[in-house]
């Protein structure tokens, strides 16, 4: 047995170390045979796998003779290389020449592709590379992790959902190896990630046909304790339909047999969800008031909350019939489930009408830390471009964090710089006119703010064009109606915007500081820049500047404070500089 010759060794095509050029050649045909367990034929494979990958790599050297647009951003590829690796390209550019545009070259769209789920730019690249090179890259860190700094992210959700879509390419574009590899890949995840993590993974295999894969995911969301909502919700009606009967198998395998469920209970509960997916919450009033199910006994705001427009989970808020710190069977709060779903609006509604951010979940997981782990790093720090909405990934997180460590504070504490005002009227202009700077530099928190506070029917810049002497403004006077009817509106008004701006202190006390500045600094005159004579618009100017500067230290005192703090999610200064700066260059 000593004497056996070793085998040689086998290509790896996961071998990621170039071999510099001619150098090992050299050494074999120098030697007449092969050294350090290479041959030839290995030098060879590897070398074409460099080359070829150069095609991907170097921009400049553009050979390429198609595009494939993946999430809007096209992506050069060489047919023959894609038709000669994969049946599926190879049928494809037989059948379908593409869209040729101005460019001359061939255009397809990766969502032209897909029976089901989804493959996104970074995924498709990885795929790509495999292609070309017979090499699988890492994933990268920017889609394939979270930002909860404490995961190790093996089976934290953007893991799970990588590892999905680069299935979802090895299935449709037929590439029976990789298969195989991501097959093997999500088996291991099934037993680490949490219930509700295991549906995408699930749904994959149901997809691709993967059994093995299917009757595992199957059995482990018939064990765990996800709800039979979220089941049916989600899930295709065969899997979901499978996994009722083992419960139900279960059920009577037990000694202690849990109570059957009411039909005639479970029927109405279905009926709410549904008032709810219709968006009718005027049904939903009504069907409470035709049973004796109530909203908290159908889960009905952990329903809206997964599934509905955040506009219902509003009005379903403001029924006031439903408590916001409820757990369900689970143990999981309406918060928890919404940090999951990620929509600022909805975190900010349960927030402002009392739902605690510190309760835990039965895994010991607060709502930040559901929504970090279910963030990936490329969406936290996607940066806002000029007439975009902000970052919205970001916002969940820091109104979470900012909840988190927030003292507590009397509810209706009063505005300071309206203490001294005794007219109903010039509390109003104050209002409207700091709505009107918070809705010009910070739209997206401006907007969330109001949106809570049922202030969407504010006028853009009315308190500050009324302040102006325009006309149109709010503080007409109807003569039809009498001065207690005119209070009483004034009243509303100023309580609706005053709910707006104490919405925005608690929840987004960096641009609320910022706001403060202005207002005290009589700013609004400011902004009127081609006002008056050449010499008083160059001393407006010169104010706007100081004023702009003052800002960017206080911001910056701000981060520096929270950095030293361990606080890495602060509000960002980079988007609000180049926010103020497109202002004054408007200006």
């Amino acid at each position: 047995m000593d004497n056996m010759a070793e085998p040689s060794s086998s290509l790896s095509f996961t071998a990621s170390s170039p071999i510099s050029n001619g150098s090992m050649s050299d050494k074999v045909y120098a030697s007449g045979g092969p050294e350090n367990g290479l041959n030839l034929e290995t030098i060879s494979l590897t070398k074409l796998s460099c080359n070829l990958e150069q095609l991907l790599l170097e921009p400049g050297n553009d050979f390429s003779d198609a595009d494939i647009v993946v999430e809007g951003v096209s992506v050069r590829v060489h047919r023959c290389i894609l038709a000669a690796r994969s049946k599926f390209f190879d049928d494809l550019f037989r059948k379908d020449k593409g869209f040729v545009g101005k460019e001359g070259k061939p255009k397809y769209f990766m969502t032209n592709f897909l029976p089901y789920g989804k493959i996104g730019y970074e995924a498709f690249l990885i795929f790509l590379s495999y292609l070309y090179t017979g090499k699988l890259k890492p994933s990268p860190i920017e889609v394939s992790t979270c930002v909860d700094n404490i995961c190790v992210h093996d089976a934290c959700k953007p893991a799970i959902d990588f590892a999905v879509e680069l299935m979802y390419a090895s299935t449709i574009f037929q590439i029976p190896e990789l298969v195989s590899l991501f097959q093997r890949r999500l088996h291991n995840l099934v037993g680490k990630s949490v219930a509700e993590d295991v549906v995408p993974i699930l749904v994959a295999a149901f997809h691709c046909q993967l059994s093995q894969l299917l009757t595992e995911c199957v059995h482990r969301v018939a064990r765990s304790d996800l709800e039979t909502i979220s089941i049916d919700k989600e899930l295709p009606s065969k899997v979901a339909e499978d996994i009722r009967l083992l419960r139900l198998k279960a059920q009577a395998e037990q000694e202690n047999k849990a109570p059957p469920l009411d039909p005639l209970h479970e029927k109405r509960v279905k009926r709410i969800h549904k008032a709810l997916d219709s968006d009718d919450v005027e049904l939903v009033r009504l069907l409470l008031t035709e049973s004796d199910v109530t909203l908290d006994e159908a889960y009905a705001l952990h329903y809206a909350v997964a599934y509905c427009d955040p506009k219902i989970v509003s009005e379903l808020l403001g029924l006031g019939l439903a408590d916001v710190n409820l757990r369900n069977r689970r143990g999981n709060t309406v918060l928890h489930v919404a940090a999951r779903r990620k929509e600022p609006s909805i975190i900010v509604s349960l927030l402002s009408k009392g739902a605690s951010a510190s309760e835990l979940t039965s895994e010991g997981q607060s709502a930040v830390s559901i929504c970090r782990r279910v963030t990936k790093p490329k969406e936290y720090q996607m940066k806002r471009e000029q007439g975009q909405e902000a970052n919205k990934y970001k916002i969940c997180i820091d109104v979470l964090e900012r909840e988190m460590r927030r003292n507590p504070v009397a509810g209706n504490a009063s505005i300071s710089s309206l203490a001294m005002a005794d007219d109903l009227q010039m509390k109003l202009l104050y209002l409207e006119d700091r709505v009107a700077f918070a809705k010009m530099f910070f739209p997206t928190e401006a907007k969330l703010a109001m949106e809570i506070a049922h202030a969407e029917t504010t006028s853009e810049l009315a308190g500050l064009l009324s302040s102006r002497g325009s006309s149109g403004n709010l503080m007409e006077v109807d003569l039809n109606e009498t001065p207690i009817t005119q209070n009483k509106k004034l009243l509303s008004r100023i309580e609706t915007l005053s709910r707006t701006v104490e919405l925005g202190r608690r929840y987004f006390p960096h641009c609320s500081q910022v706001l403060d500045k202005f207002m005290e600094d009589d700013l609004p005159d400011v902004f009127y820049l081609e006002k008056g004579t050449p010499e008083e618009q160059k001393m407006k100017r010169t104010r706007f500047m100081e004023l702009r500067n003052e800002v960017h230290k206080a911001f910056n005192r701000d981060k520096a404070k929270l950095e030293r703090s361990g606080i890495t999610s602060s509000s960002s200064s980079a988007s609000f500089k180049a926010h103020l700066g497109h202002k004054a260059r408007k200006l």
